[in-house]
Parts: C-alpha cells; structure tokens; sequence
C-alpha cells in the first residue's frame, strides 16, 4: 500500500467513524426519554449499532496511523474542526418525528452505501461494511415503518413528519457530494462513488414518503461543509458533552 495511499485511507476511515459517533450520539440521547419502553430500548440499541461501527473505522484509522493514537484518541480528543462528518447527522435530536425522518434519509443512504463498500479492494473496509450492514437492514426497517405510522396517523403525526422533512431535505445533497480524497479513493477501487447512489436513494426515499403520504420538498436550498471541518454550532455543543469525561481525565480506562 502506497503511502499517500495508507494516509488517504485513513483519513477516508476517520471521517466514517464522524458519520457514525456523531449520529450515534444523538440516537442515544433518547435514552429514557422514547415514546414507550420498546421503543426506547429499540433506539439505544440503534445508537449502540452507530457507535459500534465508529469504534471499527477508527481503530482502523489507528492502525493505519501507528502513532500510539488509539480510536479513543480520534473520538475524543480532536476539535470539531477536525470533524469531518456529514451535517445531516449533527443536527439536534428534535422531536421523535425529526428523528425518525433522518434516520429514514440516513439509513436508506447507508444501505446503498455499504453494499458499495463492500466491494473494497481494502480487506477491512469490506469487512466492516459487510457487519455494518446487516445492521442497516434493520434500522431501515425500522424507520421506513415509523415514517409511515407518522404519515399516516393522526393530523398531528403528520404535520411533525412532513415539518421534519422540510427541515432536514436541504441537508441531504451533502451525502452525493464527491470531494477530492473521496474520488481518489473511488478511482483506486476502494472507497465509493456517493454520486452513483443518488438516483437509488431518491427513488426509494420518494417511493417510501409517496406511500406515507408525505410530500418531498423541492431542492430549492442545499447546505454542505462538514467534510471540510465547516459545521453547525450544534456540533460544537454536541461534543463538549461527548468529550467532557475524557478530556478531564485523559488517558483513564476502566
């Protein structure tokens, strides 16, 4: 493996690791507070699903950088500039409407994502997508069936879905983007062509929010930045939270 390589790979598997801590942690602050018991232990173990997958791509990252760094290091230790995660996953938790909606966006990208990946000349990177998506098999079923439940229940449930996904649609074009490390990686036959995956998702994304009864917005505005390190202030407020334990005691394992 080429050494320009070795760094362009994990640079690619940090900015994973973001996609999946960052929206692991906001999954997980429905602890205690879901709609019922079921569900509420249903979005824990999703969360713990995101942060699992984190804690592969970076102790990836780790062994390719074979710096002492472990993926506690790229978890807690950087600053939100040196985050590269999408927005879309950044964003706060919202009511349970707002939540099921991006998880809908989310996973339907993850699932067309990841059978991607797994395609990987790099032996790990497929091995993790070959786990993870399993996982998103089951996510997408889940929230493909709560935003129809929202779509088609009471007047209420509705109006919150349909405000969510007005809200959250200006955030998804980011996930179709191709930056330079991305279209190295995808030429090399290793990371993803994210603009080969746009016309699938939004073909099941519109199916799915047709039969749910909810309109999709018109692309009238698009925002992006978070791979570049530009993020909203919801990031910053995020990981002072996240980091706080760690950064005060640094090093400590239990």
């Amino acid at each position: 493996m080429a050494e320009v390589n070795k760094q362009a790979i994990q640079d690619y598997a940090t900015r994973l690791g973001d996609d999946a801590v960052v929206i692991g942690h906001r999954v997980s602050e429905w602890c205690s507070k879901g709609p019922f018991l079921e569900e509420d232990l249903a979005l824990q173990n999703v969360a713990l699903d995101f942060i699992g997958r984190a804690r592969m791509f970076y102790s990836y990252a780790a062994e390719l950088a074979n710096d002492g760094r472990k993926e506690d290091d790229f978890a807690y230790m950087r600053d939100h500039r040196e985050y590269q995660n999408l927005l879309l996953m950044e964003l706060p938790r919202g009511d349970f409407a707002y939540t099921m909606v991006r998880q809908l966006l989310v996973d339907v990208f993850n699932l067309y994502y990841l059978e991607q990946l797994q395609q990987s000349s790099d032996e790990t990177l497929s091995a993790i997508a070959g786990k993870a998506i399993k996982e998103t098999r089951y996510h997408l079923r889940r929230s493909s069936e709560w935003v129809l439940r929202l779509g088609l229940g009471t007047e209420e449930s509705k109006k919150r879905a349909q405000t969510a996904l007005d809200d959250l649609w200006g955030f998804t074009h980011e996930m179709f983007d191709l930056d330079a490390l991305e279209q190295q990686l995808a030429d090399a036959g290793i990371g993803v062509d994210n603009t080969s995956l746009q016309a699938a998702w939004t073909t099941q994304v519109k199916s799915i929010l047709e039969e749910a009864t909810l309109i999709p917005p018109e692309d009238e505005w698009k925002v992006k930045g978070g791979r570049e390190g530009y993020h909203t202030e919801f990031l910053g407020q995020m990981l002072n939270e996240m980091q706080c334990v760690h950064r005060a005691n640094p090093g400590l394992e239990w």
